[in-house]
């Protein structure tokens, strides 16, 4: 293995290197900028590689995967706008921190989360590929659908301080997902004869126009604009990475937890890093000691939530090199550059292009510790932006977001969506409603849907072997089980209250 090493790591030359740091750095911007994503960087630059050799071709394209999820977490933490879906619970406690001064400190914590997160993913990749990948094996359509039924009942748990109006955001989200195509028959569904929407809403947009077109408006209404401007910015000569190493220590077992949550989520073909990161924040808040911290500025959910989405990254790649099956869209189109090159992943690619396989590794070490260092160096630049008044700012995130929805699919319809989301995103802020779970909704509950029909077709109606298979038995007891508690907590919080209020 150590002579593989050596070989992989002699390869990487300086022409190599620049690639690979290109590639982070452009990931990073795309990832930071809301409506651009790591999927579209990497299938842009995906043409570009056909006249390139195999080894350069994969430093730009590996370097581009890795710095695109971490840098969705910029704009999470500094404007409250996911630059990826994989960001969302990144805003929970990123931008509470950020509006109390504390700006690097949560971008520190995200950066180095990243990196830790990517790291052991790397190593699970490096060690134990093959073991994991049977583990992918063993999941089914039964099983998809309870994990991602688990993953629908964090709507309501992490709702608990108003469980009515989080399930009706839940509720919302799901029914948006059910607009276009229908599961397996892929009937049309509740387009009302509008056909551009018969191939279904883009998470994309509907991400952006909750987020970044409906925080645009609540600062243009004045009330909410008085408020949008009072953000406080801690002064960009932070020490470090903003935190101390006991503060991080503590959170010792969250970082593993959520490393190995993000690996198993990542194996799980067309599951990917957004679940993995709602699955960690909710673990992390109910084995906390204080879950009424979380969503305030919590150091435990940020780092939960980034280390868990780019642990996935090294999970997504298991599948891919050892079984031929892409984990998420990046490493689909990972497969394809792969097959451009003569390159066919799979079981005998371990043994009839070992050099590719450990130069992919070398490079993924290299991408990840480049990834730390542009962020690290970047970290004043960034909490800087906080000092630019809002007034000015977001038309200029308006016009971006208008360039990255547009640039999805070339698509005007796509931009009055977007419009239509802002608007519902900016009501739901008036009313109460939280945004996480209308877009949890929205990104699990298509999954949740095809996947129950196709087990329903697989079992010819019947519901007993969603309890007879113990991966699947499991998720659901895990997810009636924590919305029986939250609602038993939430219950037993109004009876005290009430009885005070006697008193």
């Amino acid at each position: 293995m150590i002579n593989n090493f050596l070989t992989a790591l002699s390869a990487v030359s300086p022409q190599n290197a620049l690639l690979i740091t290109t590639g982070v750095v452009i990931g990073l911007i795309f990832g930071a900028i809301p409506g651009l994503s790591t999927t579209m960087a990497v299938a842009l630059f995906l043409p570009i590689t056909f006249a390139m050799k195999m080894f350069p071709s994969l430093s730009i394209l590996m370097g581009l995967y890795i710095g695109g999820f971490s840098g969705g977490l910029i704009s999470a933490i500094l404007l409250n706008i996911p630059g990826t879906a994989a960001s969302l619970m990144t805003c929970l406690d990123g931008y509470p921190m950020a509006k109390r001064g504390e700006a690097g400190k949560a971008l520190g914590l995200g950066i180095f989360s990243s990196f830790l997160g990517g790291a052991i993913s790397i190593a699970a990749l490096i060690l134990i590929a093959p073991l994991l990948a049977k583990v992918a094996l063993k999941f089914g359509a039964f099983e998809y659908f309870s994990l991602t039924f688990f993953a629908l009942s964090i709507i309501v748990t992490m709702s608990s301080k108003d469980i009515l109006k989080g399930t009706i955001s839940g509720l919302l989200g799901i029914l948006v997902s059910m607009i276009g195509p229908a599961p397996v028959d892929t009937y049309p569904r509740f387009t009302f004869g509008i056909s551009s929407l018969e191939s279904g809403i883009d998470t994309t947009v509907a991400l952006i126009g909750i987020f970044a077109i409906a925080e645009i408006f609540a600062m243009a209404d004045k009330e909410e604009g008085d408020k949008a401007d009072t953000v406080a910015v801690q002064s960009y000569h932070i020490k470090g990475l903003g935190f101390t190493f006991k503060e991080y220590w503590e959170e010792k077992i969250n970082v593993i937890r959520s490393s190995v949550i993000g690996i198993l989520i990542g194996i799980l073909p067309g599951i990917g890093g957004t679940l993995a990161s709602i699955i960690s924040y909710n673990t992390a808040k109910k084995m906390s000691k204080e879950p009424e911290s979380f969503g305030k500025g919590c150091n435990g959910g940020l780092i939960a939530s980034e280390t868990a989405n780019n642990a996935a990254i090294g999970g997504a790649m298991i599948p891919l090199l050892a079984l031929g099956i892409p984990g998420d869209a990046v490493t689909g189109l990972l497969l394809g550059a792969f097959t451009m090159k003569g390159v066919q992943p799979g079981p005998l690619m371990f043994t009839n292009h070992v050099q590719t396989i450990y130069f992919i590794f070398v490079v993924m070490i290299i991408a990840n510790g480049i990834m730390l260092a542009a962020n690290y160096f970047s970290i004043p630049a960034f909490i800087r932006l906080l000092k630019i008044p809002k007034k000015i700012l977001f038309p200029v995130v308006g016009f971006l977001c208008v360039l990255g929805v547009y640039g999805l699919n070339s698509s005007s319809f796509d931009l009055t969506l977007m419009l239509v989301f802002g608007i519902a995103g900016f009501f739901m802020k008036k009313w109460g409603l939280k945004e996480q779970p209308f877009i949890i909704g929205i990104l699990v509950g298509f999954m949740a849907e095809q996947n129950f029909r196709r087990a329903i077709m697989f079992s010819g109606g019947s519901l007993v072997p969603f309890f007879t298979s113990g991966i699947s038995l499991l998720f659901l007891t895990a997810a009636f089980g924590s919305i029986g508690f939250t609602v038993h907590k939430a219950l037993k919080h109004q009876s005290a209250a009430a009885e005070e209020e006697q008193i």
